[in-house]
């Protein structure tokens, strides 16, 4: 059984003291003998922090962002970047030269792979020419005596200026020249080549004596493949994270900072107006962000996201996986559109029990006024951490080392630099992955989901501190030392807790990731029809489902209330749990009937805050300077989801003010009517006003 708490609750030091001593043991806010709880998780946190920051370190040893975006040439230099054999920091289009070559990777049954057909980084996709034959030539080097940009501003074409031997291998296709006798247009980086082959210079190729060239849809469909793949568009994705980050630093970090404080002094002192702002706001911006995907879609507008890259024929189209994934987006922001006005009209006549509610968060957050301030804090640190972990994250996915392939085909081509025309191998270069970059990209994603949890609850564990402080003086706080239980509050987690925390962070860390690798094999199952087909097995499968889900939601609950019983008792998190339980099942109703709606309204406060920074981050990624060739985003969805994102944990450690003000006040309540046969000795009378009240809390619990 749990032991009383008025035992330990000593007295809140004032300038009444006769002492004068803050520091004096004696006059401590919460007096317990107590002594650090959980060190085995302490020094495993540790552990992973290190090895956090090793794993970080093999990324920006091994990874290269740009690879994200741009493909290899045929020396294996990355287009795009400064530190290959060439300073290709102007040509970042992949271009194939050999149209041959590409046709082949399309056929069906081939075993010759795009990877491995010659390609080139150019600044702009090759046009064939009105009158005459255009040629796109190999980096000068050799004999070749022009530099780089004499390359670049003679169109890449040194033809004229070739031997008759090497003018004949370019007959052949064998370079160092090759016939732009396709157009193609620029897609993500990549020059698209259109099956239709220009007469004019269809004509030159074959007077001039080159061999046969194929025209077939073939040529389209295999580059088109590549560019679409899933590993192309997930790369796409997360490069398209790293070249918003002054979006994600605006709409994900700054703005919703600046909104939770604006939402917690609005609290302070128009307590009886915000739910009804909150829900009025909420279905506002839901309407707003879905037209925004809409838009984006192509279902409403001509501001549709193309993946066609600078000027093109307006009549030509290409498809594209990002186009796909905004209509699903667009689809279901409609239903989480309609679900969220039904549920709103659904609360309407709840709205008073949660103003009954939030009073009581604005009561302590009005005597304890450093609670508006704190989280401050624990944002910075997320801050710190997040922006570490998004560049580490951008080098790890693109990681890898480039290697030439074996592919064993059998064609030539001209090596300018040997002088020679070598037949022994025409493979390309690809980015080879081992085994241990994928678990690295696991161990990150779980880093920071774990790091994330870690942090929200030593903010949770600090609030429910110095509101335990408050109710068990009996709001004696004095107004000269407004910030000491916060102070007080940080240093008992910082000296005791910080195991318990780590333990409880961690445990929801892995009941999430465990949930998140099932319903991958759920998916790949799926995809190779393995999911049971009998409909007791899906009523198994779904069954299952449901039960990790719930076990989730409890996890969190538990762990939401341990914090609170750490903070006040010094526990463990096993015993704080244990605590926590006891009491709430003990006061079900009553916790019950007063948190619901007060929990709804926080919850509708934190996707307020979310939602407005997904608005101003489409706002932002609709200018000029995100859809240009260099910066241009190949879709908003990564970059808003990560604003969401961002901007729901900015608002949860905000919120978490309030939230963990009325479920400490409540908990403490709870526990201080258990000790005294019913009747509350430590509320103070600011509180008392709202919990004690036997016609308020009748009203509650309708």
């Amino acid at each position: 059984m749990r032991g009383p708490l008025g035992p330990v609750i000593g007295k809140y030091p004032s300038s009444s003291d006769s002492n004068g001593e803050m520091g004096n043991e004696n006059n401590d806010i919460i007096k317990h003998n107590r002594k650090c709880r959980d060190l085995v998780f302490l020094v495993i946190f540790i552990a992973f922090w290190i090895a956090m920051i090793v794993n970080s370190s093999f990324a920006f040893n091994q990874g290269n962002p740009l690879r994200l975006n741009y493909g290899l040439d045929y020396k294996g230099n990355v287009c795009g970047d400064k530190h290959g054999d060439w300073d290709l920091r102007e040509l970042e289009l992949r271009y194939w030269s050999n149209p041959n070559q590409v046709y082949e990777t399309g056929v069906k049954n081939s075993k010759f792979q795009l990877s491995n057909a010659r390609s080139i980084c150019l600044m702009d996709c090759p046009i064939p020419s009105e009158d005459s034959l255009n040629w796109v030539c190999d980096y000068p080097e050799g004999d070749i005596r022009i530099s780089l940009d004499d390359w670049i501003d003679r169109n890449y074409d040194y033809f004229a200026d070739l031997t008759p031997e090497l003018r004949n291998t370019s007959l052949q296709l064998q370079g160092p020249c090759y016939p732009v006798i396709f157009p193609s247009v620029n897609v993500y980086w990549t020059c698209q080549f259109i099956a239709r082959a220009s007469n004019v210079s269809l004509t030159h190729w074959e007077q001039m004596g080159g061999v046969k060239v194929i025209e077939d849809i073939a040529i389209d469909k295999s580059i088109h493949k590549s560019v679409n793949s899933r590993s192309s568009v997930l790369k796409r994705y997360v490069a398209d994270v790293g070249k918003a980050w002054p979006v994600l630093l605006v709409c994900g970090g700054l703005l919703p900072l600046f909104l939770s404080i604006i939402w917690l002094l609005m609290i302070r002192h128009f307590v009886a107006g915000m739910p009804w702002v909150t829900v009025i706001v909420f279905n506002v911006l839901m309407v707003s962000v879905t037209m925004f995907y809409y838009l984006k879609a192509g279902w409403i507008g001509n501001d549709a996201i193309s993946p066609i890259i600078g000027e093109h024929d307006p009549y030509y189209r290409v498809s594209a996986r990002e186009v796909n994934h905004l209509h699903a987006a667009a689809f279901f922001m409609t239903v989480l559109m309609i679900v969220a006005f039904l549920s709103s009209i659904a609360i309407v006549r709840r709205i008073l029990m949660a103003t009954s509610v939030l009073k009581v968060a604005a009561k302590v957050i009005g005597e304890v006024q450093a609670l508006i301030i704190f989280p401050v804090i624990p944002y910075a640190m997320l801050a710190i951490f997040y922006m570490f972990w998004l560049s580490a994250a951008l080098h790890l996915f693109s990681s890898g080392s480039v290697l030439q392939n074996d592919c064993g085909a059998n064609c030539c081509a001209y090596n300018l630099k040997e002088k020679r025309l070598s037949c022994n191998s025409c493979c390309g270069y690809s980015i080879h992955y081992t085994s241990h970059i994928a678990a690295a990209i696991l161990f990150h994603l779980f880093g920071c989901y774990w790091a994330t949890q870690f942090f929200m609850a030593c903010s949770s564990t600090v609030v429910a501190g110095s509101v335990a402080s408050y109710y068990w003086t009996r709001g004696a706080t004095s107004p000269e030392i407004p910030f000491l239980p916060v102070f007080s509050s940080m240093k008992r987690l910082a000296r005791y807790s910080l195991g318990s925390v780590a333990l409880g962070s961690l445990i929801v860390s892995s009941v999430e990731s465990v949930r998140f690798i099932l319903e991958a094999l759920r998916r790949k199952l799926k995809h190779v029809n393995s999911i049971p087909g009998s409909w007791i097995g899906k009523v198994m499968y779904q069954t299952s489902q449901g039960c990790l889900r719930l076990i989730g939601c409890i996890i969190k609950s538990v762990n939401h209330n341990a914090y609170i019983m750490i903070a006040i008792t010094g526990k463990g998190f096993v015993k704080s749990s244990e605590i926590a339980t006891e009491l709430i099942m003990s006061n079900i109703l009553r916790i019950g009937k007063v948190n619901v709606i007060g929990d709804v309204i926080l919850f509708l406060g934190k996707l307020c805050v979310s939602l407005t920074s997904a608005l101003f981050a489409f706002l932002m990624l609709d200018t000029h300077k995100y859809k240009s060739s260099h910066n241009k985003i190949t879709s908003p969805l990564f970059p808003v989801l990560v604003c969401w994102g961002f901007g729901y944990i900015v608002a949860t450690l905000f919120f978490g003010v309030v939230e963990m003000s009325i479920d400490t006040i409540i908990l403490s309540f709870c526990q201080d009517s258990d000790e005294h046969q019913g009747t509350a000795q430590y509320a103070p009378p600011l509180l008392i006003e709202t919990l004690n009240d036997e016609n308020e809390m009748q009203r509650l619990m309708q």
